[in-house]
C-alpha cells in the first residue's frame, strides 16, 4: 500500500511555491498526495512567521492533530518546514511531541530522506544548515495551477528592514542562473501554462550570476520571448531597486502585466526611516508620478503597516494622506507586531497601544476600500482582458480571473476557457471584484 502525504500552507507565495516543490519531491518518493488530513501517512506543515501569532496558529495545528490521533488512533508523521521552522529549530521538539521533522527553509530538497531517518530511526530530525545553492532539481516540481507558474528566480534578503523576519528566516540573497530560470519557463510554457509569476524577496534586485549583464529588465525580457507564455507577473520589488530600464519593460513588453506590487509600509518619512526603508514619503510618491506618466493604466499595489513603534497621530495621518492621494489598486495592511530577532524588537518598544492600532487599522482600510470600490466602478461599461484561471467561487457556472491590472473579474463560462485571455465587458463592480459578461464576438 502506497504511502500519503498531505500540505497545509501558511504564508506568501513563495511559501506556495516551495509546498509545491515538496510535493513533488515527495512523490517522486513514492508517496501519493491526499486531501484529507485524517487519511494521511505525512502532515507537512509549511508555515510563514511574518505575521503575528504565526508560532501560535501552529502549535494550535499540532494540538489539532494530536487530539486526532488520540481519537482514531492514527497517528501521521509530521514534519514542519518554513520560517517557523528556521527561525525555532529544535524547540520545536521540546514544545510538542507530534513533530517528527524540521527543516529550514533552505533545506527542502532534504524533506523525503529526513521522514525517511525518522521513520527508520524513531528519532526526530532536524535540519536548518545553510544551502547556497537555490538550484531545485528540473522536473520535479508538483504544479497545482492549471494556469500559472510560480518560478523563484532569488532566495532571501540583504535589506534587513527593521520590522521584517526574512533575512533571519530565508538568509542572504542568493540568485538563479538565468539559464536554470528560463529551462524551467520553458518547461512551464511546454505543459500549457499561460502565466509565469517570478518570486523573490526583492524580486528587482536580480542580477544572473550566470551573465554578467543580465540585470530584471533584461530577464523580463528574454522570459517574454519565451512561445507559449501569454503573461508575465512578479512579486515583490523594493521600490529603492525600480530602475528606468524596469520601467521601460512594464511599459514596452507586451506580456508583462501593467501591475506592480510595490510596498511603501508607511506614509510618514520619519517612520520609514526607523523602518530601514531607504527611501521617503517624497521620492515614493516622485516613482508613483513617473510610472503613471510611462505606463499607461498601470494598477499600483501595496503593503501598509500601522502602529509601528514611536508612530504618531501625525505620522498616521500622512500614511491616510499617501492613501488618498496614490489610490491604490488594493492593499495589504496590518497592525505592527515584533518578530523575533529583527532589530525594531531589539530597539524599540511596541509602544502605540493595541486599541489605538485597531482603530487607525480600521480608518485605513475603510479609506482603502473606498478608494477600490471608486476604481472599479470606473471599469463598469469598459472591455477588458481577462485571463481566465480559476472556477468562481460562488457560482458553478462562471469562472474568475485578473485583467493586467490584477483585479478580479467573475463572468459566465465553463473550465474549457481555462488558460484563455477573454474579453469580458464589465458590468458590476465592488471593491474587491468585477462581474462582466463576455463580449459577444467571443461568446460561446
Amino acid at each position: 500500500m502506497s504511502r500519503k502525504y498531505f500540505i497545509e500552507t501558511y504564508g506568501c507565495q513563495m511559501n506556495y511555491h516551495d509546498s509545491e516543490q515538496m510535493a513533488g519531491l515527495l512523490e517522486a518518493a513514492g508517496y501519493d498526495r491526499t486531501g484529507d488530513d485524517g487519511d494521511a501517512d505525512l502532515v507537512v506543515i509549511n508555515t510563514c512567521s511574518v505575521r503575528e501569532h504565526a508560532e501560535g496558529k501552529l502549535y494550535t495545528r499540532l494540538g489539532e492533530l494530536r487530539v486526532r490521533a488520540q481519537d482514531t488512533g492514527r497517528d501521521p508523521m509530521v514534519a514542519v518546514t518554513g520560517c517557523v521552522a528556521q527561525q525555532e529549530g529544535e524547540s520545536l521538539l521540546r514544545r510538542s511531541s507530534m513533530v517528527d521533522v524540521v527543516v529550514g527553509t533552505r533545506r527542502v530538497r532534504m524533506l523525503p530522506l529526513l521522514v525517511e531517518q525518522a521513520a527508520r530511526t524513531h528519532v526526530a530530525q532536524v535540519d536548518l544548515g545553510a544551502h547556497d545553492n537555490v538550484a531545485f532539481p528540473f522536473g520535479v516540481t508538483r504544479r497545482d495551477d492549471p494556469v500559472r507558474a510560480w518560478v523563484t528566480i532569488i532566495e532571501g534578503c540583504n535589506e534587513y528592514c527593521s520590522f521584517c523576519v526574512v533575512p533571519y528566516t530565508r538568509g542572504p540573497e542568493r540568485m538563479r542562473p538565468k539559464a536554470e530560470i528560463l529551462a524551467e519557463v520553458r518547461d512551464a510554457a511546454a505543459r500549457g501554462l499561460r502565466e509565469v509569476q517570478l518570486l523573490g524577496q526583492i524580486v528587482n534586485h536580480y542580477q544572473a550570476p550566470d551573465e554578467v549583464a543580465c540585470d530584471f529588465a533584461a530577464l523580463l525580457e528574454a522570459v517574454h520571448e519565451v512561445e507559449g507564455i501569454a503573461r508575465i507577473r512578479f512579486a515583490s520589488p523594493h521600490p529603492r531597486h525600480v530602475t528606468p530600464r524596469l520601467i521601460a519593460a512594464l511599459r514596452d513588453l507586451p506580456k508583462v502585466c501593467k501591475h506592480l506590487h510595490l510596498p511603501v509600509q508607511s506614509g510618514s518619512s520619519r517612520v520609514l526611516t526607523v523602518m530601514r526603508r531607504r527611501y521617503t514619503r517624497e521620492s515614493y510618491l516622485a516613482l508613483i508620478d513617473q510610472l503613471r506618466a510611462e505606463v499607461a493604466g498601470i494598477a499600483v499595489t501595496t503593503d501598509m503597516i500601522v502602529g509601528f513603534p514611536g508612530e504618531t497621530a501625525r505620522d498616521f495621518d500622512d500614511t491616510i494622506s499617501l492613501t488618498a492621494g496614490v489610490r491604490f489598486h488594493s492593499m495589504f495592511s496590518f497592525k505592527y507586531s515584533e518578530r523575533p530577532n529583527t532589530l525594531a524588537s531589539k530597539r524599540y518598544a511596541d509602544d502605540v497601544p493595541e486599541p489605538e492600532k485597531t482603530r487607525r487599522i480600521i480608518a485605513l482600510q475603510a479609506l482603502q476600500r473606498d478608494v477600490q470600490l471608486a476604481l472599479h466602478q470606473g471599469l463598469v461599461g469598459q472591455i477588458v482582458e481577462v485571463l481566465a484561471d480559476a472556477g468562481s467561487r460562488r457560482r458553478d457556472t462562471e469562472l474568475s480571473g485578473r485583467t493586467t491590472g490584477n483585479t478580479v473579474v467573475n463572468f459566465p463560462g465553463d473550465v474549457s476557457r481555462l488558460g484563455t485571455l477573454v474579453p469580458v465587458a464589465i458590468r458590476r463592480a465592488g471593491p474587491n471584484s468585477l462581474w462582466g459578461e463576455v463580449e459577444p464576438s467571443h461568446a460561446d
